[in-house]
């Protein structure tokens, strides 16, 4: 009896073995390279504000699992030096440079010294590309901090100059009103083509010496549920420009790409505003990881900086959701409101075209008697869908994260936001810490 117990002892851990290897050559289970090729990327994805439940209602919404689902590794801790609550300057400075730092603070630490971000130390150990990419103004937070430095995030028009002066390969995003003429010319003397709208972003052919500078916006760009009135290209747009010319160094590439309107709704609780963003993220990142399984040799990750809001699933004492009806609403509250007539005659009529409800009296009121319409529209279509809030802020929850190809078995489980560069810079074989 003993030995048919160790023949089946023998055979199973036999097949253990055999599996596991199996797994580990597998690239897309333990992250290796299928072949020798020296070539490394890292595409580092920011859902700005995005959480657990943010990725709940938004299958919800869907109708099916997200793209990013499969992906899922582990969880982020995200508070700050100075703060449980982080704002996106101190968690995507940490992301960019391993350090903890106060809110507020884009590539400076507590103590008020310049943080070497992720695109300097690159630019300093490596030969590869880099570049940024958000639908916020370039000098917003999360871009900011992977290469600038300011103890003021509001910096706008020093961070776009510092931003050139760095020499990021590709910069596309809103916020040219900030780039002065100085800065441009600077850009030029750089050899940055410059774009500014959807056309000239698929038009414009980059020769493998020169840079690429996109100003599709004055400020922020437009949510994706209102771009279509605009000519903006969309995030993923921008992403696959970005992975096109960066594709071109042999030495490889690092870029971030940051969803960063799924905050902006937030901030403002614009239900379909958010959902209708993270789908364009997700499509974004569907892109992504197409590209990395035909590469084989590019990590992708993707995280929230923080919650926004702090959204539910379900509320104002009621049970389930209803989000699945703003599937048919096809402008964010502020776009609404910016229909209304001078004496807001109309609306309903706007209510109605836009959001497809008839409001009821009540709600009407509300929006007509508000001196704020959009904040009332946006909480009118919350309940509606029982999309509950916490705050027009930022909360301290874990966030989700994510990962795919070389390497993605180091990113799980629970790790402090701090973690992630070190990991990063490994894949990139570039000396941490960067100071």
């Amino acid at each position: 009896m003993r030995k048919k117990y160790n023949k089946i002892f023998a055979v199973t851990f036999s097949s253990i073995i055999v599996s596991s290897l199996i797994l580990s050559n597998d690239p897309e289970v333990s992250g290796k390279s299928s072949d020798n090729d020296k070539k490394k990327n890292v595409v580092f994805m920011v859902a700005d504000g995005y959480s657990a439940a943010y990725a709940t209602n938004y299958r919800i919404f869907n109708g099916k699992d997200s793209v990013l689902d499969p992906y899922l590794t582990g969880m982020v801790k995200t508070y700050s030096a100075s703060s449980k609550i982080t704002d996106s300057a101190a968690a995507a400075t940490a992301m960019s440079t391993g350090v903890k730092t106060k809110n507020g603070y884009i590539g400076v630490s507590p103590d008020n010294s310049d943080l070497i971000t992720m695109i300097e130390a690159i630019n300093t150990h490596s030969k590869k590309s880099t570049g940024l990419v958000s639908t916020t103004r370039l000098t917003d937070a999360t871009p900011a901090s992977f290469a600038a430095h300011s103890i003021g995030r509001n910096a706008d028009q020093s961070i776009a100059n510092q931003l050139i002066n760095q020499k990021v390969d590709v910069l596309l995003g809103g916020g040219k009103s900030y780039f002065t003429d100085e800065t441009l010319a600077q850009a030029s003397n750089e050899n940055y083509q410059l774009v500014t709208d959807r056309s000239q972003l698929s038009s414009k052919v980059i020769s493998n010496d020169d840079r690429l500078l996109g100003l599709f916006s004055d400020s922020d760009m437009a949510p994706e549920i209102d771009r279509e009135s605009t000519n903006e290209p969309s995030l993923k747009e921008m992403s696959e420009k970005a992975i096109n010319h960066l594709n071109k160094n042999k030495n490889g590439f690092f870029l971030m790409i940051e969803g960063g309107q799924i905050d902006s709704g937030g901030h403002v609780h614009d239900v379909p505003w958010i959902m209708n963003d993270i789908r364009a993220f997700e499509d974004t990142v569907q892109s992504v990881i197409d590209f990395a399984k035909k590469d084989k040799n590019t990590l992708v990750i993707v995280v929230g900086d923080h919650d926004t809001g702090g959204m539910s699933v379900g509320g104002y004492d009621k049970f389930g959701s209803n989000i699945e009806s703003l599937r048919s609403v096809t402008a964010s509250g502020s776009f609404m409101v910016n229909q209304f007539d001078s004496s807001k005659s109309n609306v309903r009529e706007v209510l109605k075209n836009y959001a497809n409800i008839d409001l009821t009296d009540s709600e009407y009121s509300r929006i007509f008697n508000s001196s704020n319409p959009s904040k009332e529209i946006n909480s009118i279509l919350s309940e509606r869908s029982l999309v509950g809030w916490i705050n027009y802020g930022h909360t301290g929850q874990d966030v989700p994260l994510y990962s795919y190809g070389k390497n993605a078995n180091q990113f799980r489980g629970i790790q402090d936001n701090i973690e992630l560069p070190e990991k990063i810079s490994k894949v990139l074989e570039i000396p941490f810490p960067f100071n």
